[in-house]
């Protein structure tokens, strides 16, 4: 039904001070700051070694760039990546890698391996041989709905498989290339679930030592705070009357709704500088002449650190119930059965070992604490980060400063020149990150060390119990 149009406004536009100011605070940082450490030159693989792999990786170019384009061009929402898994297994199979997919119970996981124990995947199966050093490349190809890869997890995808391919062509070329194990883990719906932890679950890091990925970004950046995340919905349940002629026989399911999101706002006033609570309304009654049974409000609530994300979810939880008790309704508060994502543990040397190799490819990433912490999201790697040692840097895709993730402006540099040179860079930085560590044993002993210094590893599985 066609209904005129009483009143017409628009929404103002943000204040573009605020990305200019950020913007500044950054140079003035980053000069302030200085370059961000490297791995010294006499450490990790060999400078020869490290010279074939950059030609390797710039042979696989045009490779990598395609996929990239094509997953780019076939946006897909987690664990409906169909198109995305079958273009990583046939890129694979041209370079003779035989991949499994459909691994540990998700359709769209992917995962293959090279040297070590490599020849137990061959024939199907789970089971590793002799421990070698192993690391894991895990890679995301899933995009946003409405928006496509406004998070660039084409380029991302394209850094992984490249990175596996490489050091595969590598070892080909150079027997003995690879002293250890290496696996490319594709990893479903990082943007709508937290498919990680429940690959973790069914062993995707059982005889794992480290594991590395990447990030597209609007910087070349080591590392930024990546904040935890837990996911909750709340479900208000009323008693149902007219809205008219018996207002005062009903309990209304929306006021508590209401409530709740406008003690959200004012909890924002007290909480800590990073922390993010967010919240839309997935049900909010039905008609307006009758007094809403049922409202959902579906939450977000994120922390820097694991303890102050559990007394922020702690304080949600009892906002929630104070609204379900002002308003007479009942309150169920859903939350998922795995633990959702945790804040990211980025270990020092391997970042070391990520700097050195985006300096030869004519990037200099800026250390962690240049960009304000302002920008801050969350990623489910950060489970896996508190389980083995690994590192999640970041990669200009674009060559704006302001262009934000989760943005049609991010969707289209991550399908860009930009883009795809950030799609070859990044192959070359994962891998060489990689054979630094498979070929430095000193360098795996700090890369542990600086694991365990932070705390070692975390039972990501039971933190909400505790």
């Amino acid at each position: 039904m066609n209904r005129p149009i009483r009143d017409l406004s628009r929404p103002t536009t943000p204040c573009s001070a605020v990305q200019e100011r950020m913007a500044e605070e950054t140079a003035a940082r980053a000069a302030a700051a200085g370059p961000a450490p490297a791995l010294a030159e006499d450490a990790g693989a060999e400078a020869t070694v490290r010279a074939e792999l950059a030609d390797v990786v710039d042979s696989l170019a045009a490779e990598l760039v395609a996929l990239s384009r094509d997953i780019h061009a076939h946006p897909e929402v987690g664990h409906a990546e169909y198109h995305a898994v079958a273009a990583v297994a046939e890129l694979l199979r041209a370079h003779g890698v035989t991949p499994r997919v459909g691994v540990y119970g998700m359709d769209t996981a992917l995962r293959a391996e090279i040297g070590g124990a490599s020849q137990a995947s061959a024939v199907g199966s789970d089971a590793v041989g002799p421990h070698a050093p192993t690391m894991a490349i895990l890679a995301e190809y899933d995009a946003l709905p409405g928006v496509g890869h406004g998070c660039g997890h084409n380029v991302m995808c394209a850094n992984s498989v490249g990175a596996f391919l490489a050091l595969a062509e590598l070892e080909r070329r150079r027997p003995g290339a690879l002293p250890g194990r290496v696996i490319l883990q594709t990893t479903p719906a990082e943007e709508s679930d937290t498919a990680k932890e429940v690959l973790a679950l069914r062993g995707m890091l059982d005889g794992v030592d480290a594991a590395i990925q990447t990030h597209a970004y609007a910087h070349d950046l080591t590392d930024q705070t990546w904040l935890g995340v837990r996911r909750m919905s709340a479900v208000f349940t009323g008693v149902p009357s007219h809205a008219s002629s018996q207002p005062f026989m009903g309990r209304n399911a929306l006021d508590a709704a209401t409530l709740a999101l406008t003690g959200l706002g004012l909890l924002r006033q007290q909480i800590l500088p990073m922390d993010r609570v967010h919240a839309v309304i997935d049900d909010g009654g039905q008609v307006a002449n009758i007094i809403p049974e049922r409202t959902e409000l579906n939450l977000m609530v994120r922390s820097k650190y694991p303890e102050t994300l559990k007394d922020l979810v702690g304080r949600v939880e009892d906002l929630l119930r104070g609204a379900a008790l002002m308003t007479g309704t009942g309150l169920e508060i859903i939350t998922d059965t795995n633990s959702n994502e945790m804040p990211v543990r980025s270990n020092g040397p391997l970042l070391e070992a990520w700097v050195r190799s985006q300096r030869v490819r004519g990037r200099d990433p800026l250390p962690a604490g240049v960009v304000t912490e302002t920008i801050a999201a969350g990623t489910d790697f950060g489970n896996v980060s508190l389980r083995v040692p690994g590192i999640h840097p970041l990669i200009r895709v674009t060559d704006r400063d302001d262009v934000a993730l989760h943005t049609r402006e991010m969707a289209r540099a991550a399908g860009s020149p930009t883009g795809d040179a950030a799609a070859v860079d990044g192959a070359y930085g994962l891998a060489a990150v990689a054979l630094d560590w498979l070929h430095d044993a000193d360098l795996r002993e700090a890369v542990r060390a600086d694991f365990d210094a932070a705390g070692g590893v975390v039972d990501v599985a039971g933190f909400w119990e505790e």
